[in-house]
Formats: structure tokens, sequence, C-alpha cells
């Protein structure tokens, strides 16, 4: 009972943050194209000075998130083998939390990437939660990390190619 309490607790704070999150992005997509309509139709010839400018920014984001991304990944590796050494059945509440906040932290930093990093840090935050689903299934779980290894690895393909 306190397990399942537990599991739609976090689950209920890792969406409102990816949520909340999300208005963000949206607040700011909307603010931003704003201004290029009307700088294109005053004078054409100040629309292709500022894509690039827009390029060169959101390719800066982009990087930004991707090594967020990365350490984020890194740090909830390191967390969750902590927490899988306290053993069943608390550990796996504990790995099944940290997961979803692995999962959390990759959403909030995935935020202003592009669209093709976007995508393959949602694979993994997707992975994580799954991940996360299983622990919480059984005490004796031991879920694969396939997976999660694969979105991984397209997500670091999809860094190096931004």
């Amino acid at each position: 009972m306190h397990r399942t309490l537990l599991t739609l607790g976090v689950s209920a704070i890792a969406t409102v943050l990816a949520l909340s999150g999300c208005d963000t992005q949206s607040d700011a997509d909307t603010s931003a194209p704003a201004p290029a309509p009307a700088a294109s139709s005053a004078a054409p010839a100040d629309t292709a000075p500022s894509s690039p400018a827009a390029e060169a920014t959101n390719d800066a984001a982009t990087v930004k998130a991707c090594e967020n991304i990365q350490k984020d990944i890194k740090d909830n590796a390191k967390k969750v083998a902590k927490a899988e050494k306290i053993g069943p059945p608390a550990g796996h509440i504990a790995v099944s939390a940290q997961w979803i906040a692995g999962s959390a932290a990759v959403v909030a930093h995935s935020i202003e990437a592009n669209e093709k990093v976007s995508a393959a840090a949602d694979e993994v935050q997707k992975e994580m939660r799954t991940l996360s689903d299983e622990y919480n299934e059984s005490a004796k779980a031991k879920p694969s990390k396939k997976k999660l290894d694969a979105a991984i690895k397209n997500l670091t393909a999809a860094c190096s190619a931004s």
C-alpha cells in the first residue's frame, strides 16, 4: 500500500515538473516567432541574418541541453546503483523513485534542445519510467536496461549531430 502511494506521489511530482517545464517552452515559442514576421514584413533582408542567429542560439541551447542530460544520466546511474545496494523491498522503492527522478531531470533539461535531441531525450525518459514501473512490480525484479542503453546511444548520436 505504501509503495503504491509513494509511486503515485513520485509520479505526480515528476509529471508536474515535466508539465511545468513544457509550459515554459511553449510561452517562449509563442513569443519568439512574433518578432520574426514583423521583421520580415518590414525588411526582407533583415530576416536572413536573424535566422542564422536563431539557429546558433538553438544550437547553443541544444549543446547545453545535451551536456546537462548526459550529466543527469551519469548522476542518475550512480544514484540508482546506490539505491540498489539497499536491497528489496525498500531498495526497489528507492530505485523506482530514482528512475522517476532521473526521468524528470532528462525532461527538464531537454526543453530547449532541438527536435532531434528532444525526441531522443524523450525516449530515454520513457525507458527510465519503464524501469521504474518494472521495479515497482516485484521486489525480485531485475529489469533489463538494454532498451535504455539503446535510447542513450540514440541520444548521444543526436547530440553529436547537433
